[in-house]
């Protein structure tokens, strides 16, 4: 087959996004230049490159490699968001990172190989003009379908700051949730030890031998539509807390598919996601010594389904 490779060390007139440069190297419309990007056809540098609106800079190297006889059709985008939209940067240094996960990226894989992750993005991004790959360090996670505020650490050292800092539970973190039904009281904490079962899904034990100590705080905000919305605090942080404790008091999170359902379910909440949204992160910044504060807007679902702004 007749293979055609576009070679171009990028001139400072050049430097910007490489979707651009690839589109003028093989004249092919901007759905086939995503598609070439989709299967595997363009590096940067020797480095696959699977993002679009990654940016190149002078002296970098693109490569496209493609079958000139073949149409290469943009992958379908339905079951997670492209690469760009899926984190906004907070804040940036030298020692770590502050993302705003969208809902429907997974952290981390789930499987062996799979690139659609914020990891896989960040590590793209990092390493933009790099000769090498750089790496994100992971400190905490967000579940797939929820959103919001995460920290990465750029080495090692910042990494174990960090998570000595979250294993002693003094990062604040806050959140936002809208839950099944109406909660009447104004504030309430939930405590129980969690254990996951065979299916992974993760339930409240009795048994003082098994499970991890969780404790949930909440304050209820307002009703509407026979929901309710709330601010919850972590005192620890496991997986699946919040999702699992409302659910086990009758309070599912809106769309949640795993812990009741059916219950979860409402006809006004239509978002593919969960209605649940990790708003504030605050920690001790290991290089500087400071206390560090942020905070992400409610999610637009947030918005359309209460009908204004969150206060």
């Amino acid at each position: 087959m007749p293979h055609v490779s576009k070679i171009l060390e990028v001139p400072s007139t050049s430097a910007g996004r490489i979707d651009r440069i690839v589109q003028e190297l093989t004249g092919k419309t901007r759905a086939e230049v995503r598609g070439l990007f989709d299967h595997g056809c363009v590096t940067l540098n020797d480095e696959l490159c699977e993002l679009p609106g990654e940016t190149v800079s002078e002296g970098d190297e693109v490569v496209v490699k493609y079958d000139s006889h073949r149409r290469y059709h943009e992958k379908s985008r339905d079951d997670a968001p492209a690469a760009g939209r899926m984190f906004r940067i907070v804040h940036e240094d030298e020692d770590l990172i502050v993302i705003d996960k969208s809902a429907g990226v997974l952290t981390v894989p789930a499987v062996a190989g799979d690139k659609q992750t914020l990891v896989h993005a960040l590590s793209t991004y990092l390493s933009r003009g790099q000769r090498r790959t750089l790496r994100v360090e992971i400190v905490h996670r967000l579940d797939r379908d929820v959103s919001g505020l995460l920290v990465f650490a750029k080495n090692m050292r910042t990494a174990k700051f960090l998570e000595e800092q979250f294993a002693a539970h003094t990062p604040l973190r806050e959140y936002v949730a809208i839950v099944a039904g109406m909660i009447t009281e104004p504030v309430g904490t939930f405590r129980s030890k969690l254990t996951t079962g065979k299916d992974l899904r993760r339930y409240s034990t009795n048994n003082p031998e098994e499970g991890e100590s969780a404790v949930t705080h909440f304050r209820t905000i307002e009703t509407a539509r026979g929901a309710t919305l709330v601010r919850v605090k972590l005192e620890t942080g496991r997986r699946n807390q919040i999702r699992v404790h409302f659910a086990e008091c009758g309070h599912p999170v809106l769309g949640d598919p795993r812990y009741q359902p059916k219950l979860a379910e409402h006809p006004d909440w239509n978002g593919r996601r969960i209605a649940l949204h990790a708003q504030v992160l605050g920690f001790h910044h290991p290089g500087t010594r400071q206390d560090m504060g942020f905070e992400s807007p409610a999610p637009n679902e947030f918005v359309k389904f209460l009908g204004h702004k969150l206060r």
